[in-house]
Order: structure tokens, then sequence, then C-alpha cells
């Protein structure tokens, strides 16, 4: 299915164009395939990052010049390594480690078993990805029969609409305590 109907009679293009807001420029762009070089390059990235994924972009670049006699800058490196999806892998921040300053709080539920319905409850945040930002979801669960008790859904990571969906499970049960 087209979205532009090119050898329409009735409505010319530019017309099809303006309905649906698109730039008439980007209806005769005709993509160029790769050069033959482009395509070597990156089959030589792919080689070198296939043999050792911890490689970046720089390291990349010293090994196509020094074993491959490709002459190849950083930067281009980068730009085919972002449009191949590869990226060296190294780590991270080291989040696991604890602030001495902060407070440990115990964990109340150690020795407790779970026998019945809204004996206790949990509740977690996650994240959605979407194409142009994120949403956040809630939920409330109950930790014995896995039961969403409730949930929200907003764009932004603020407090009313966690405490919207804890009001609202507060509505549906109440847990034991």
């Amino acid at each position: 299915m087209q979205l532009l109907d090119r050898p329409a009679a009735e409505v010319n293009l530019r017309e099809q164009a303006d309905l649906l807001t698109l730039n008439r420029r980007s209806l005769y762009y005709q993509p160029t395939p790769p050069t033959a070089e482009e395509v070597g390059i990156k089959h030589a990235i792919d080689r070198i990052y296939t043999a050792q994924p911890a490689y970046g972009s720089r390291r990349i670049a010293v090994i196509l010049e020094r074993d491959h006699q490709l002459v190849v800058n950083r930067k281009a490196v980068q730009r085919h390594m972002r449009e191949m999806g590869i990226a060296g892998i190294s780590p991270g921040l080291n989040l696991s480690r604890r602030n001495p300053e902060h407070q440990i709080y115990p964990y109340l539920l150690r020795n407790l078993v779970v026998r019945q319905p809204n004996q206790v409850w949990a509740i977690d945040i996650t994240y959605i990805r979407l194409v142009a930002g994120w949403m956040y979801l809630v939920a409330v669960l109950d930790l014995f029969s896995r039961y969403v008790v409730s949930w929200a859904l907003d764009d932004t990571l603020a407090q009313p609409f966690v405490l919207d969906a804890v009001n609202r499970a507060l509505a549906v049960a109440t847990p034991q305590i």
C-alpha cells in the first residue's frame, strides 16, 4: 500500500503532499546505495568487533589503519558503528556500592510466610519506552495470588499518580495486618 497515488488524475502530487503535510522534496528523493568502500569498512569493523566486542571506536579506528590499511577517522567509525547498531562493551557505573551515610532499612518480610490473599501487598514502578519518550507504570500487587490490585499510568514520575494507584487499591481491598 502506498501513501501517495502518483498517477492520480484528479489530485496532483503537490496537492497530495499538502494534504498529508509532507515536504514535496522528500517525495522525489531516491536513496543512494552505500559505496563499495563503505561496505568494506563496515565489514572490517564487524570482523574486529566480533573478535573483540570490548573495543570502542578509537581502538577500532587504530586497528583499521594499522592492520587493514584503511584510513578512517574515529567519528566515521562511530557513525558506522551507530548505523550497524553496535557499541563497545564496557563496565557501567558501579551502582551496587552502598553509600555509608545512607540508612539501612530492615527487611520486614524476611521470615513471614504469606498464607492468604491481602496479607501482603507490594508496589512496583517501571517504565515503558515509547517512540517519543516514556510512560511510567505503577502496579499494586497482592503477593499471595500475584493479583494486580490496582495500577496507574502516567507520563511523569510524580508522586500523585502513585498515590492514586494506592488509593484505588485501598478502595478495592485492605491488606490484613
